[in-house]
């Protein structure tokens, strides 16, 4: 394998490895719990199809009139992975986005899905991120983990939305979490089961064939540039911190919720 890779691997493995044995899953212990889990990660899942469309664009041409664009060979592992991520089949065989798997499985389980779908209202109506952010209401580390994916696409350097992409978004969500669902799913088979197929999709498809095409898409942008693959591991590491955030405060709202009812129940 490709030495840069090996050396990002290691550099952000500890951040890895918090995040697979973050104290959150453990936390979740009903579906109550997992709605809320799902109504923050929902933001992940929605930005990371910006990132993905976003390296379409950059690595492809998308605009009319068409021209060769880039290396061939990376524009068909960025298209193959779009292809999967934009228009994946559903459990009912009917072609869906996986974010729009992910809104489907929160509204299975009765998850509040007000504040994605207002942030997504506004921000199709004004062009305004802040705006979409206030008047959504959406928690400050749902608000942070998506200003800096957008900061990232923002810089207009594909080897970073890339690298972010690779490393910061794939293999992350851990057995245990697997084991959680599977076990709610048990009680509750008709309010998530769409989760449960939305969770073996993100193993079967993004954990295995799309991690490959990702890695070698990385490969292929930083190429032999040192200062390429230094600024992809910085931007790593920060994805990844991003996410630890991210899931701090899943945990702390689902402790909240708890402790609220501890108390009215005394």
């Amino acid at each position: 394998m490709n030495e840069h890779i090996e050396k990002i691997k290691k550099a952000t493995e500890p951040l890895r490895q918090q995040i697979i044995n973050h104290k959150v899953y453990s936390a979740i212990n009903d579906i109550e719990d997992l709605k809320v889990f799902m109504q923050y990660h929902i933001f992940a899942v929605w930005d990371f199809m910006s990132l993905l469309k976003s390296l379409q664009n950059n690595l492809t041409c998308t605009s009319v009139p068409w021209f060769p664009k880039g290396s061939a060979d990376t524009r068909h592992l960025i298209n193959e992975i779009v292809v999967g991520e934009e228009s994946d089949l559903d459990s009912f065989g009917n072609r869906k986005s996986h974010f729009e798997l992910y809104l489907d499985a929160m509204h299975q389980c009765g998850a509040d899905t007000s504040q994605i779908e207002t942030f997504i209202a506004t921000l199709k109506k004004t062009g305004n991120f802040n705006s979409a952010f206030i008047s959504s209401g959406v928690p400050n580390e749902a608000r942070n983990f998506v200003d800096f994916t957008f900061k990232i696409i923002g810089s207009n350097k594909d080897y970073l939305q890339s690298a972010i992409f690779t490393f910061g978004r794939e293999d992350l969500i851990p057995g245990m979490f697997h084991s959680i669902v599977n076990d709610i799913h048990k009680n509750f088979p008709s309010s998530i089961s769409i989760f449960k197929y939305y969770l073996e999709r993100h193993i079967e498809v993004d954990g295995d064939h799309h991690s490959h095409l990702a890695l070698q898409m990385t490969s292929n942008l930083c190429s032999k540039d040192g200062q390429f693959w230094k600024e992809a591991e910085q931007a790593t590491i920060e994805s990844l911190q991003m996410r630890i955030d991210l899931w701090d405060g899943v945990y702390r709202q689902l402790k909240n919720r708890k402790s609220t009812i501890k108390h009215l129940s005394n």
